[in-house]
Formats: structure tokens, C-alpha cells, sequence
């Protein structure tokens, strides 16, 4: 009965460090900052019904890679004109704005809380319709000054909030799409470092009525089918698509810009006279085809695409696709 009990004394105190490890907390590394499809879901967490699309959770997890994205040229078509007038089209991987690629801009000169940085890429320009990416980190200013184009932005990264003249605050984050009108008022704050994907549409007059012009907010729920109509036979980006089914939401339609999402399934179409235009990728595998050379893109998630007024060609889309979109008339 001795031996017994100093065995069992023995086999208890062998096992009990073992326990304590099985069921003490176990310290998890620290989340880096850019893992964006978790902040994601967790900004998302806040309202009920929200979901991520697995094909974009994925996008947005690769976007928090650490690893330095190699350098990526800038597309033959993209280079600054002057001109209103460009044959064939635009497109680049997310690569091409990672941030390794970006070039400073330095300190914003003026803020009142923070030191916001900028960081920013070009894609295109055309002299009225351009795009590009930017980078900021955290900080808050006032913007008195009425804004000199319609600015439309997607959120890659971060946190951030615009103000209206009368107060009104706007809040927006990954997944966001965001609208300054042309002649918007009012304030900045950079809460979270931000990396948007832009368009902006340079064009003549302030086409907002009533006293306050504010800011739009469209939240990726709102993208999802159930907020969609079928466009097949009028559809805002390639006038028709035929037998392949189309559907879209243009949240804002507004003097010469329109902004909205676009879903297509598989299937092949052809575009006569297509709008200039700037889409960003969220889901699916297309190709555009260019006809005036034959040129051909893959666009996959993270792609961004810039297309010219009268663009003429072939889109494939060969998985169920979905962009984020804004037209320059």
C-alpha cells in the first residue's frame, strides 16, 4: 500500500505541470496592424448580418503580407497626359500600389492633432479622369477650403472620418467606398493608418444642390446581392451584356460621375462603345480584351483597371465577378 501511494504521489506531481500548461492562457503573438481581414471582420462584428465574402477575406489577407512586394512599372498607358483622348486601357495588380512602392510625400503642413504623413502612387491621368493610391498615417485637419473634383475613393486599410461643414461626421473603413463631392467643406481625421485605391473626375462645375454638400459612405454590406438589380439589358459600365447575366447598384449618380458596384456570372460579351471608367476588383477572374491591339488582361481581386471613353473590345468573364466602379462622363 506504501509503494501504491508513493507511485500515485509520484504520477500526480509528473502530471501537473502538463495540466497547468493544458489549461493556463496561452499568450498569442500580437496581431500585426495590417492583418486586414481580421479588422475587417472585426469593425464588420459590430453590426449584426454583416458577412465577408471568403474570396475577399483571402484578398484582404494577402494585402498583410511583411514581406517586401517586389517594384512594379508603371503601365505604358498610364503615363501623364494631357490629352482627354487614349486608346487602349490601364491595368495593374494590387502589387503596384504596396506600399514599398509608394513614394513620400513627407508631413501634411498643417493639422491640429497627430503627424499625418502622406504616401501616394499614380496610375493615370488623363486631365480630367486620373487615379492612383494613398497612403496616410494617423492625424486630424480641417479642409475650409472647398474641394476642387469629385474624389471617390476604395478602403484598402484603416480607419478614418470626414466631416461636413455643419458638423456631420462620416466614418468609414476597410471595405468602404467613399464619395467627396466636388466643393465638400469640413474636416480630416486619420484614426487608423489609411491605404485607399482612387479616381478622381476633374470636372467643371459643382453639381451638388442644397446649402451642405456631404460625404457618402457605402459599406460593403450594402454590395451584396440582395442590394443589386439586373442590368443585363442597360448596364452602367458596357451598355449590354447579352446572355450574360449582369446586375449593379449605382449608389451615386451626380452631374458627370457615377459610382456603384457591378456583379457579373461566366460568360462572354462584347463591348461596342464602352463608358471611361475605373474599377476595382473584390471577387471572380475576368479578361478584358482590347480590340484596337489585341491586348488582353487578367483581372483578378486587388486588380484596378482604367478604361477610356469609346473603349471597344471583349470582356471574359471566366468566375462569377464583382468590382467597385466609377464612371466619368
Amino acid at each position: 500500500t506504501m509503494v501504491s501511494s508513493a507511485l500515485t504521489t509520484a504520477a500526480i506531481a509528473a502530471i501537473t505541470p502538463l495540466m497547468a500548461t493544458a489549461f493556463s492562457p496561452q499568450v498569442q503573438a500580437a496581431r500585426p496592424s495590417t492583418s486586414l481581414g481580421a479588422s475587417y471582420l472585426e469593425t464588420l462584428s459590430e453590426t449584426p448580418g454583416n458577412v465577408v465574402p471568403t474570396q475577399y477575406k483571402n484578398y484582404l489577407d494577402s494585402l498583410a503580407s511583411t514581406q517586401a512586394a517586389p517594384a512594379v512599372a508603371a503601365p505604358a498607358a498610364a503615363a501623364e497626359s494631357t490629352s482627354s483622348e487614349s486608346t487602349g486601357f490601364c491595368h495593374v495588380p494590387f502589387e503596384y500600389f504596396h506600399f514599398d512602392n509608394l513614394a513620400s510625400k513627407g508631413p501634411r503642413p498643417v493639422c491640429d492633432w497627430g503627424t499625418p504623413q502622406d504616401w501616394s502612387r499614380k496610375l493615370a491621368d488623363d486631365g480630367v479622369f486620373r487615379a492612383g493610391t494613398w497612403y496616410c498615417s494617423e492625424g486630424g485637419w480641417e479642409s475650409p477650403n472647398g474641394k476642387g473634383v469629385t474624389e471617390v475613393f476604395y478602403m484598402v486599410e484603416g480607419h478614418g472620418m470626414l466631416g461636413d461643414s455643419d458638423g456631420t461626421k462620416h466614418f468609414f473603413g476597410p471595405g468602404d467606398m467613399v464619395i467627396i463631392p466636388k466643393g465638400h467643406t469640413g474636416r480630416w481625421d486619420v484614426n487608423t493608418p489609411i491605404h485607399k485605391v482612387w479616381a478622381v473626375n476633374a470636372h467643371e462645375n459643382v453639381e451638388e444642390s442644397g446649402p451642405i454638400i456631404r460625404v457618402q459612405v457605402d459599406h460593403y454590406k450594402d454590395f451584396s446581392p440582395a442590394c443589386l438589380s439586373d442590368t443585363s439589358a442597360n448596364d452602367p459600365l458596357y451598355g449590354n451584356t447579352g446572355s450574360v447575366a449582369s446586375a449593379s447598384n449605382t449608389f451615386y449618380d451626380v452631374g458627370p460621375t457615377k459610382v456603384g458596384v457591378w456583379t457579373s456570372e461566366s460568360g462572354c460579351f462584347e463591348v461596342a462603345s464602352g463608358v471611361r471608367q475605373w474599377f476595382h476588383m473584390l471577387e471572380g477572374t475576368m479578361f478584358i480584351t482590347d480590340s484596337s491591339d489585341g491586348t488582353s488582361k487578367r483581372c483578378v481581386a486587388g486588380d484596378t483597371v482604367m478604361l477610356p471613353a469609346g473603349w471597344s473590345g471583349y470582356v471574359d468573364v471566366v468566375e462569377p465577378t464583382k468590382k467597385v466602379f466609377t464612371v466619368a462622363l
